[in-house]
């Protein structure tokens, strides 16, 4: 049984009450989620604050309570700790709890604007291929070897506590690695402090989460943090670098944030660079280049489609050569990589036209995917996106402009409104297109409800057209206010022909 005291040997404490050596049976933030023998940790959120549940957790059997503030009506818990902030708290808590998981693990921390879903599971592929039993925590999954793990968060980076609980998992498991996608939120948040991180990856650095952060110099520092923990890495029994891409203005601005960890640039423009690529050759059946590193040559095929994945290859190939890989090893794995779920994913009912599915929801992410996807038909584009509520506003307008200039035909759609008012926020989208030359009815659409808008795209597209579907790609909810309605975006857009009378059996 754990006690409360060896829970806080590194957690500074402004006040405590009560009696510290009281048994810990599990930690929790979630004042539903209390038990007897809890210790319920009072975390502020957007829409609640965890000191106004303190009873209830209390009530459900918690037996101490973290927090920043004793109400004056507190419940009676066997002992209270203040400290400065939960949210750090609860990372060192739950790090001593699991006992420090990272510790006997190597770590591969990923983070960026776009592309660490993909580089997070080239990686993982790369690290399984020759040999590694290899973790992986993201916006997809969370999994040990292939193997799913409980992962019912929307969050990219989950809370620290049940980070720190897959960590744990794998390390039990017998895990040698754990590739962890790192958002800015989490970063900020200190969802991944007490993390040893071993080798760190920047994709890029773009226009993204300024509703959070702010300005661009906070979010950019915020993505910092990753290298900064790089940095401060302890003697480990790990490789150790940090991987940049040299192309990226705003990943290459950072690198003085890796400190005395060495730094590996990656390009698919700069003949200098350590890591770079040649020869790209976007094919209908994959994407072929010629990879380049301090130790040779390899041609890699890879089976992901789009010229943009090859920087996210290139990512997992700076990493794989700090493993000590031979090219020709790094290309091997690359290559076994079949798909990313919610990437490009081609839903096929026979139908004559192209459908794919994406989870893009960046204008850096439009301007690379929307030419590609153009190049695959002979006919038109027709997309179909919104914007999240209560997230980056001025990215609306963008992409509504580059909509216009990117594809033939927009239908603007609901994307997780939150609080806000759905139709509030296609406005602000579609005001970006006007701006544009676009003109409601004859260049897009305004249809909130997501299932009519993807029915209306299936319906206007012709033989030989593409509809893309972004913003979505692996979720399944979508949050208007505070409740995630049940959502499955491949499985709309199958419905939607199945509809119009094309599946596999009858098309």
């Amino acid at each position: 049984m754990t006690k409360l005291c060896d829970l806080l040997e590194h957690v500074p404490i402004l006040a405590h009450h009560g009696d510290l050596t009281v048994p810990i049976t599990t930690i929790v933030y979630d004042s539903r989620r209390a038990t007897t023998g809890s210790l319920f940790v009072a975390l502020r959120g957007g829409y609640a604050d965890g000191h106004d549940f303190l009873a209830d957790a209390h009530q459900r059997g918690a037996v101490a309570a973290v927090v920043e503030r004793v109400p004056d009506d507190a419940p009676p818990f066997t002992a209270f700790v203040v400290v400065p902030d939960t949210r750090a708290a609860l990372a060192q808590l739950a790090a001593a709890f699991y006992h420090y998981p990272s510790r006997s693990l190597g770590i591969v921390g990923v983070t960026g604007t776009d592309g660490k879903t993909t580089t997070t599971f080239l990686i993982e592929t790369l690290l399984r291929s020759v040999g590694h039993h290899t973790g992986l925590v993201g916006t997809v999954t969370a999994r040990a070897d292939g193997t799913p793990l409980p992962f019912a968060s929307r969050n990219t980076t989950p809370e620290s506590l049940e980070l720190q609980a897959l960590l744990a998992t794998m390390r039990d498991q017998g895990m040698e690695w754990a590739v962890v996608e790192a958002t800015s939120h989490g970063l900020v948040m200190h969802r991944l402090d007490e993390i040893d991180v071993d080798i760190a990856v920047v994709t890029n650095i773009t226009h993204e989460h300024l509703d959070f952060h702010g300005t661009y110099e906070a979010y950019r520092q915020a993505k910092a943090t990753l290298l900064r923990f790089a940095a401060q890495r302890r003697p480990r029994p790990y490789p150790w670098g940090v991987v940049l891409n040299r192309d990226d203005a705003g990943a290459a601005s950072i690198a003085d944030a890796a400190g005395p960890a060495p730094v590996l640039w990656y390009s698919t423009r700069d003949p200098a660079a350590p890591i770079r690529a040649s020869d790209i050759e976007e094919r209908a059946d994959g994407t072929r280049f010629v990879l380049h590193t301090p130790r040779g040559t390899a041609s890699v095929q890879l089976q992901l489609l789009g010229a943009f994945n090859v920087e996210n290859a290139l990512a997992a190939a700076g990493v794989g050569h700090l493993l000590d890989l031979d090219p020709a090893t790094i290309a091997a794995g690359l290559g076994q990589l079949a798909a990313v779920p919610g990437r490009l994913q081609r839903i096929d009912c026979g139908q004559p036209f192209l459908v794919l599915v994406d989870y893009a929801h960046t204008p850096r992410a439009f301007e690379r995917l929307l030419p590609f996807v153009r190049l695959l038909v002979p006919g038109r584009l027709i997309v179909v996106f919104g914007s999240a509520g209560e997230r980056d506003r001025a990215k609306r307008g963008m992409q509504g402009e580059l909509s216009m200039r990117l594809a033939d035909f927009a239908i603007f759609t609901s994307e997780d409104p939150r609080f806000e008012d759905p139709e509030a926020i296609i406005a602000e989208i579609a005001a970006g297109a006007e701006r544009a030359g676009g003109r409601e009815g004859e260049r897009y659409l305004r249809i909130e409800d997501r299932r009519a808008a993807i029915a209306e795209a299936m319906r206007r597209a012709q033989p030989g057209d593409a509809v893309l579907l972004l913003g979505k790609g692996h979720e399944t909810s979508i949050i208007y206010g505070a409740e995630p309605r049940p959502w499955d975006e491949a499985a709309e857009a199958r419905r939607a022909l199945a509809a119009l009378g094309y599946d596999r059996e009858g098309a």
